[in-house]
């Protein structure tokens, strides 16, 4: 049969590269100057778009959806077209899809230190542009499924498994955590509240970690390793057991997330089995990976490209080994809420997704400029540079985390918390954060040393915009389902391999999230639990534009340390008109939870006026602004009307009056401040925050520990 010829689009994974190796220097740039002002808060220049609050979300949102997002897209593009030796589908969907991905990272960029935020994590973007997102990524999924059906091999090669489970499952976690009510055009309250928002939240949380910051990677390193080592893949048995478990498996664990929370037990201890076994999977992927590499060891030496990916590889190792640690009910006592948690996410970020984007980096662009790699001497120092930086992140972490866990648990003999004042804890360890700035600084480093690499080795080479190639046509066999052979029969079926992983993710998240929202007898309700009032409300809405919940928690455990500390522990029906929940995944500062009524109007105004006032050695930025900042009433009547949509109990026409409400209130809390000489303002928006913190917690009746901080 005589091959066809036809050419590689090298020209959209170009693209993808450049704006990687650009969003990596910012999104890493953010993440060192969020670190810095852990111990340094007058970083951000008394400008709000630039405290910790609202650019921690810029951080994360750039080095996962920008600088990860485009180096899968670029890995994708590249390795999909050879290993089914086609040109992509469709010029016009890679190009769409480039440019529509670039500016939903701009929007980014743009609404979070503006604060337009849903303050769910790694889901920040508001409703506007999650429309977006999915309209971009099923633009990428036609192509990339268009470009599978008209392949020229007959069988699907295995990095392709794993980029349709992406394609899949992603498609299917935005949608579901995305279901929003739209108040203005960047304001919005998800459908589903507390409890249920929680579980949707990390069932979402987890799994773009397990399908954005994993799948596409695995993906990739069954092409790019075996590429770079010139082995074939060590065990095909293995990554068929890999990729059907992992998928699988993986959508169950979100729950690791929020033990001993408020959620029911039976999903916490649902996430907690699943979370074990996924050590299986997880290491069958690496060991998979590592022994691809025997025979070829002596290669890693002198190679560069195989010291990034080895350790990657590694890193992933280590990364699931101890997700499935931390879900330990045990493991999970000591580290939630502390830096541990930090380390771990990095010994991902960095080792994982980090070392492998270089080392693929390093291997594409020398192949479609048609030369060799600048300087194999700067590529060494970049990865002994880079393998210190994640070491000196990493260990501090781990340090202050356990440092953390201990204070706040310490008792002393006569049985009263040793470290009652929180900022106790924080001051212990900002030495631990500062060595971790400089491991990001190194980090950071590296990343120039990379650009300036692949830079000189695409200026001494020639771009190959479209690279010509040759293959025999696709025939299509009418083969039978044969005994032993099912998966080759698989493979050979796009459509059908999409569906039967379709079928595959969605088990988990129905088994999980179905009962928690159907069965209410999972979320009990409390009588005396009412809906915020107007003003409350809005200074809830001012809460979560400052990112405050990046800092605290709202969500007292069932630990004698923590009840002592903060009060009474939380309980589910606290929580149901909660839109979004706010429990948090570090505390930076104290849980909130139980705040209401715990200081006077006076302290927190102060407080917020200037944290040092009240709080001496606090970490925390002032913020100004909240006391020249009108209340926004004109959006009232439009958030009573959005929350009684989605259940909140406001009485039918309640919005029309509302805002005489809102005003009642914060003249209350204004003249109480003015007794105590404050020249307060009612229609300013510290007065609504005040409202907000005096409401936390006071809904049910609770013995409240004497006031510390």
């Amino acid at each position: 049969m005589q091959a066809e010829k036809f050419s590689y689009d090298n020209q959209v994974v170009k693209q993808f590269i450049i704006a990687a190796v650009v969003f990596a220097i910012v999104g890493m740039l953010v993440g060192l100057i969020i670190a810095v002002q852990l111990y340094m808060p007058e970083l951000n220049f008394g400008i709000a778009y630039l405290t910790f609050g609202r650019i921690r979300a810029l951080h994360t949102n750039a080095v996962i959806f920008a600088f990860v997002g485009n180096i899968i897209f670029a890995g994708v593009y590249y390795s999909l077209q050879r290993v089914s030796k086609t040109r992509m589908w469709s010029n016009f969907l890679s190009q769409f899809h480039f440019w529509g991905w670039q500016l939903i990272i701009v929007a980014a960029a743009i609404s979070l230190p503006l604060g337009f935020t849903t303050s769910k994590e790694y889901a920040e973007l508001e409703w506007p542009i999650d429309i977006a997102i999915a309209v971009v990524w099923l633009a990428f999924g036609a192509n990339l499924l268009g470009t599978i059906i008209k392949r020229r091999e007959q069988h699907m090669y295995v990095a392709t498994w794993f980029y349709i489970a992406t394609f899949v499952t992603v498609t299917v976690l935005h949608v579901v955590n995305s279901v929003e009510i739209p108040v203005g055009f960047l304001k919005s309250y998800p459908v589903y509240a507390g409890v249920q928002d929680a579980l949707v939240q990390w069932w979402y949380g987890h799994n773009a970690v397990a399908f954005f910051l994993t799948t596409p990677y695995l993906g990739m390193m069954y092409y790019f390793l075996p590429k770079a080592a010139n082995r074939p893949v060590y065990s095909y048995r293995l990554s068929i057991l890999h990729f059907w478990a992992l998928i699988f498996i993986y959508i169950w664990a979100g729950p690791h997330h929020l033990l001993y929370s408020a959620l029911p037990d039976w999903a916490q201890s649902l996430g907690t089995v699943f979370s074990i076994m996924l050590i299986a999977p997880s290491w069958g992927g690496m060991i998979n990976g590592l022994l691809t590499l025997r025979g070829a060891w002596d290669r890693v030496r002198d190679n560069p490209v195989l010291k990034f990916m080895v350790v990657a590889v590694t890193a992933y190792g280590m990364a699931t080994f101890e997700g499935p640690l931390l879900s330990l009910k045990n493991v999970n006592a000591i580290a939630h809420f502390t830096d541990w948690i930090i380390a771990h996410v990095h010994i991902g970020a960095l080792g994982w997704n980090g070392m492998l984007s270089f080392g693929i980096l390093y291997w594409m662009v020398p192949k479609m400029w048609g030369t060799e790699l600048y300087s194999k001497k700067l590529a060494n120092v970049h990865f002994w540079i880079s393998t210190l930086g994640i070491v000196f992140y990493a260990v501090p972490m781990y340090w202050s985390g356990i440092a953390q866990s201990l204070m706040w648990k310490q008792f002393t003999p006569l049985g009263i918390l040793q470290y009652p004042n929180f900022l106790e804890t924080t001051l212990q360890i900002i030495p631990m954060h500062i060595i971790r700035s400089i491991g990001g600084l190194l980090f950071f480093i590296g990343l120039f040393l990379l650009g300036h690499n692949l830079r000189m080795t695409a200026k001494q080479g020639r771009f190959i915009k479209n690279e010509e190639a040759e293959a025999a046509p696709l025939v299509k066999e009418i083969d039978k389902l044969k005994r032993g052979m099912i998966h080759r029969w698989l493979e050979k079926r796009p459509v059908k391999f999409t569906l039967l992983s379709l079928l595959a993710i969605s088990i988990g998240g129905l088994v999980q999230i179905i009962p928690t929202i159907v069965i209410k007898s999972n979320i009990p309700t409390i009588s005396s639990v009412k809906p915020y009032t107007p003003l409350e409300l809005q200074g809830r809405d001012i809460y979560i534009r400052e990112g405050c919940n990046a800092c605290h928690s709202q969500l007292v455990r069932p630990f004698r340390s923590e009840t002592e500390r903060y009060g009474e522990y939380s309980k589910a029906g606290e929580y149901v008109y909660d839109h979004p929940f706010l429990w948090g995944s570090k505390r930076t500062g104290p849980d909130l939870m139980r705040v209401g009524k715990k200081y006077s109007n006076l302290w927190h105004y102060l407080h917020m006026e200037d944290p040092l006032s009240m709080s001496p050695g606090s970490i925390m930025p002032p913020y100004p602004w909240l006391l020249t900042e009108n209340i926004d009433t004109s959006s009232t009547a439009a958030k009573i009307n959005a929350m009684r949509s989605i259940g909140v109990p406001y009485e039918k026409g309640y919005e029309n009056f509302a805002n005489q409400d809102l005003v009642k209130q914060a003249n209350e809390i204004a003249e109480d401040l003015i007794k105590n000489g404050v020249p307060a303002e009612p229609d300013k928006n510290i007065i609504a925050l005040i409202a907000y913190l005096q409401r936390l917690g006071t809904d049910i009746k609770v013995n409240q520990p004497e006031s510390k901080r």
